[in-house]
């Protein structure tokens, strides 16, 4: 039996993946595969493929050639032209590409190897083996066999290994390859960086036979006395099992049954739950047990809809002072993935006066997420929808929707989370909002308590250049209208903000998504200077008074926290491959338009307190 989470592909077709069901391990006693593996790099994978470029496990047997069958020579005379444990080690989890050195623009294949010993607890328990994320292709192999592959570079994904580990001498293989593709998600084009490697935690969980597989619990969006939810379990004994659900604060303790599909609706009443806020961000202990397996989660309850151009938190309006942020790490200029690199990130945005952030343009590591439940952080989430998708190929959008789905999955429980993004800055056209028409209708399905939005592009009125509008079909599909703008950037000098006018005609709440500028840290010059921390300066003053005109204005996060890697950014002795739009460098020093932004978030919150 295979349980899959995220894109894998075993043998199945993309369409077979959309019905396959979600495994939540993360919240149990695991064994940490983290640590340094063995490595080769392959960029001709002539360990996949024989010289007739014919892949190697689609033959009978395993081939001794093959990295994944990790042979040794027999004896002095036996050719094996490759040797793992002799081989150097790289750090899991991590990105190749800041680890190493020569690997720093690699796009290929790498093996990684690690080998363990592992004795079960119980021998009718059941074992899987868990990614956090793997960038951006994933073939995976236990003791020479193929557990499977998994497209997608951000979105965690198990393999059930029961019938397959030993309990000693166990050697697990990755083969991670993170070309970019033009039938991708993403696609060839990005404005980050290309990192490779296993990027997050790798883990042994045991479980019971019959397991708690996912849980959903959420405040009803119009009851907010009312908590709803499923229940699901795995194994093969499902049918009419009792499952316990305790909330010791509410004193809460319910028992409910599973149907024949292993399901249980989850229906609790309860008049005193404290709503989860950014001014309170309360998170009740929820424990699930049921048979021998039990599981425990902090969860917080709330609502948020939209009221015409108002967004309520708990049925009042908010104004989500926000920032975008990219998944690197302050502190290795790499891939983030630990708890401190989160941490840092979201304290930032916290001195900034943040209630709320974007994590562009993929799901981050869940770190981000749970810190923000803890640290009281609103979070528009979303996929690489990003930029110009192949929106005709079957399996492209097949991709698309099964990592919106692992998203989801993930993230369901996290009260921090309000907006589930489809995209970013996609060109308008009959095929693309068919597209992204259907996966809005996919989130709806999968979690009706969220916003729906994504980051659309503006446009000007053909008779009256000065005059913007939102002007996309998808305007329609959306709660949220969002908009990327960068006037006074790619468009002219701050001082155009000043001319613009916007007409907005939907009744929907706007998040302006994307505003910034470019600027070096330390670079001072008048502030007509590209790339000056005048210039940005600047620009930030005038875009906050400029987007202040907008009625709806309900919230922005400008671009962005951070500067990040990206190969488009070339300019020597100012970008040298750093997009520098972040009010932060990436050493960590404060730019000046940071207190700027700071500033106007002050007097917001304060109207806000009013």
């Amino acid at each position: 039996m295979t349980l899959r989470t995220g894109i894998i592909i075993s043998l199945v077709t993309f369409s077979a993946l959309l019905s396959s069901q979600q495994t939540h391990l993360s919240l149990r006693p695991s064994i940490s595969l983290n640590g340094q593996w063995n490595y080769i790099v392959d960029p001709y994978e002539n360990g996949f493929y024989n010289y007739r470029y014919e892949p190697y496990d689609s033959s009978h047997g395993i081939p001794r050639n093959a990295f994944f069958s990790n042979s040794k020579p027999r004896d002095r005379s036996d050719l094996i032209e490759y040797d793992f444990d002799r081989s150097d080690t790289i750090a899991v989890p991590s990105d190749w590409n800041t680890q190493k050195k020569q690997l720093f623009y690699y796009e290929g294949t790498v093996w990684y190897k690690k080998s363990f010993d592992y004795l079960k607890k119980n021998p009718s328990n059941r074992l899987f083996i868990t990614f956090g994320a793997v960038n951006y292709q994933a073939d995976v192999y236990l003791n020479g066999k193929k557990l499977g592959v998994h497209v997608g570079g951000f979105a965690p994904f198990n393999y059930e290994i029961t019938d397959l580990i030993q309990d000693r001498d166990n050697f697990l293989i990755v083969k991670v390859d993170n070309k970019r593709k033009k039938e991708g998600v993403p696609t060839l084009n990005t404005d980050w960086w290309n990192y490779g490697g296993i990027t997050r935690d790798v883990k042994i969980v045991e479980t019971p036979e019959t397991f708690i597989r996912e849980h959903v619990l959420q405040l009803d969006r119009n009851d907010g006395n009312r908590i709803q939810g499923t229940i699901s379990l795995g194994g093969t004994a499902v049918l009419q099992k009792s499952i316990v659900i305790e909330i010791p604060e509410l004193n809460i303790k319910k028992e409910f049954q599973t149907d024949s599909t292993g399901n249980a609706v989850i229906d609790l009443r309860k008049n005193n739950i404290v709503r989860w806020s950014p001014e309170n961000p309360k998170l009740y202990t929820v424990t699930i047990g049921t048979g021998n397996d039990k599981i425990t989660e902090r969860i917080g309850f709330r609502t948020v809809n939209t009221s015409g151009s108002k967004i309520l938190l708990n049925d009042k309006p908010v104004f989500l002072r926000g920032i975008s942020i990219h998944e690197e790490s302050p502190f290795s200029k790499g891939r983030g993935h630990s708890s401190k690199d989160a941490l840092q990130l979201l304290s930032w945005a916290k001195e900034l006066g943040c209630n709320y952030v974007r994590l562009a343009h993929y799901p981050h590591n869940e770190n981000m997420v749970h810190l923000a439940d803890s640290m009281g952080i609103l979070v528009w989430e979303e996929i690489p929808v990003y930029w110009t998708i192949a929106w005709n190929n079957p399996e492209t959008y097949a991709n698309a929707e099964e990592q919106l789905s692992a998203m989801i999955s993930r993230d369901r429980n996290r009260a921090s989370v309000i907006v589930w993004s489809m995209a970013n800055e996609t060109p308008v056209s009959d095929v693309r909002n068919m597209f992204l028409g259907k996966l809005a209708a996919r989130a709806r399905s999968l979690d009706g308590t969220r916003l729906i939005s994504a980051a659309l592009e503006q446009r000007s009125f053909p008779d009256n250049p000065n005059i913007r509008t939102i002007g996309d079909p998808f305007a329609e599909a959306v709660d949220i209208l969002s908009f990327n703008q960068y006037i006074g950037w790619y468009d002219g000098v701050p001082s155009k903000c000043r001319e613009i006018r916007w007409k907005i005609n939907e009744n929907k709440p706007v998040i302006v998504s994307e505003f910034g500028a470019d600027a070096k840290y330390g670079f001072h010059a008048d502030s007509l200077t590209r790339f000056s921390e005048e210039y940005q300066e600047y620009l930030y003053r005038e875009t906050l008074e400029m987007l202040n005109t907008i009625p709806q204005l309900s919230g922005l996060s400008p671009w962005i926290l951070v500067d990040f890697r990206s190969p488009r950014r070339t300019l020597p002795k100012i970008q040298d491959g750093w997009n520098r739009k972040g009010l932060i460098s990436d050493n960590g020093e404060k730019k000046k338009a940071f207190y700027i932004l700071q500033k106007y978030y002050s007097a917001k919150a304060r109207e806000q307190q009013k």
